[in-house]
């Protein structure tokens, strides 16, 4: 009974070396070579690539702004008196120079014929006394009087011309002229507000920045802008200046935009939509489909020199089907955009032509669409 459990035993352990040996063998491939799985151990990986392109970011600012004339002033007189005259209309256009409002004068046209005699006097003295001087028959120190006297009867003259002015305002440059609360006969100081003109050839629209976009703002960058009355007019203009700080209250800077108003559309004080696009650094712009997802954040397959690689990337900014990045990407690489599950890091990777790309189903979103 022994011999026979010895040789069981033998048997069992024969059989089991057999079969270890079986499965222990490696799965040859058709070239009789390689690892388990049919595939070489150095095989390249079949994938598809895309070329990586830079693009700059783009930020689109929106914003609510407000419109001013880009000259606006607010007219008042220059002396005290009462109104003889109103030489305008509400929202008449004027040209530089035209007589707007005048005062009463009579005073002042009387002081300006009183000095112009004391001037013609003086000159006159002065005259008779540089002739009786050549003869020695006056001093010289009563002619320097005499020369004393005109030159203050010019001042005098000249003074009373300046307050003549006084009674008159004039506009000082072209453009509409506002509402006035004033009537002839009314009695007006110098803080007394006429009415209000306005160059609107071109307004500045105001509008607040946040202050992180300090810097990427620049001068003549387009913007464009839409009245919040609902109305289909839109203008395009570009970017007049921008404020030296940022408001501490609210961490924004102040913009201006000029907007062209030749027809006459738009009215200083209308509030607008501000839309600005600003163009910020240079990114790599890879498909939406290359980016992959792992324990440590996103990363991409980049291809160098025929091999994987795999990169890690921080996505910037997604434009269309195509995606911002910043990470460690060169201008020459390309990324895996189909055969990602076989990508492995250092492994080689054979590049498959776009001709020969198979066919890729259509979403079922998609179907039907143009026909």
């Amino acid at each position: 009974m022994s011999i026979l459990r010895q040789i069981f035993v033998v048997g069992l352990l024969g059989a089991l070396v057999v079969a270890g040996w079986i499965f222990a063998r490696p799965i040859l491939s058709e070239e009789g070579t390689g690892t388990a799985g049919g595939r070489p151990a150095d095989r390249a990986s079949a994938a598809v690539v895309a070329e990586v392109t830079f693009s700059p970011e783009r930020i689109r600012l929106e914003a609510v702004g407000t419109a001013r004339a880009h000259r606006s002033a607010t007219l008042y007189a220059p002396a005290a008196g009462e109104v003889e005259a109103i030489n305008f209309t509400s929202d008449q256009e004027v040209a530089q120079g035209d007589v707007l409002l005048e005062l009463d004068r009579e005073a002042e046209e009387l002081a300006v014929e009183l000095a112009r005699v004391r001037r013609a006097d003086a000159d006159r003295i002065v005259g008779r006394l540089r002739s009786l001087s050549r003869s020695g028959a006056v001093a010289q120190a009563t002619l320097d009087d005499a020369l004393t006297t005109l030159e203050a009867a010019r001042i005098e003259l000249k003074t009373a011309e300046v307050a003549l002015s006084d009674r008159f305002v004039v506009a000082p440059f072209s453009g509409r002229i506002g509402l006035t609360d004033l009537d002839v006969g009314d009695r007006i100081a110098p803080d007394t507000r006429i009415a209000t003109l306005d160059d609107r050839s071109t307004l500045l629209v105001r509008f607040d920045a946040p202050e992180a976009l300090l810097g990427r703002i620049q001068v003549g960058d387009t913007a464009s802008v839409v009245p919040w009355t609902g109305t289909d007019i839109s203008a395009e203009g570009t970017v007049y200046d921008v404020d030296s700080r940022v408001d501490e209250d609210n961490r924004s800077f102040a913009v201006r935009a000029r907007i062209p108003n030749e027809d006459d559309r738009l009215r200083p004080g209308m509030s607008f939509r501000v839309s600005l696009d600003i163009q910020g650094p240079e990114r790599p712009r890879v498909p939406e489909i290359a980016i992959q997802w792992g324990g440590d954040g996103s990363f991409v397959w980049v291809v160098r020199d025929q091999t994987a690689r795999r990169v890690p990337v921080t996505i910037v900014q997604r434009q269309e089907a195509m995606v911002l990045v910043d990470g460690a990407i060169d201008r020459d690489d390309f990324v895996v955009v189909e055969g990602l599950h076989r990508m492995r890091p250092g492994a080689p990777v054979e590049i498959i032509p776009e001709e020969k790309r198979a066919p890729q189903p259509v979403p079922a979103h998609l179907q039907g669409a143009g026909s």
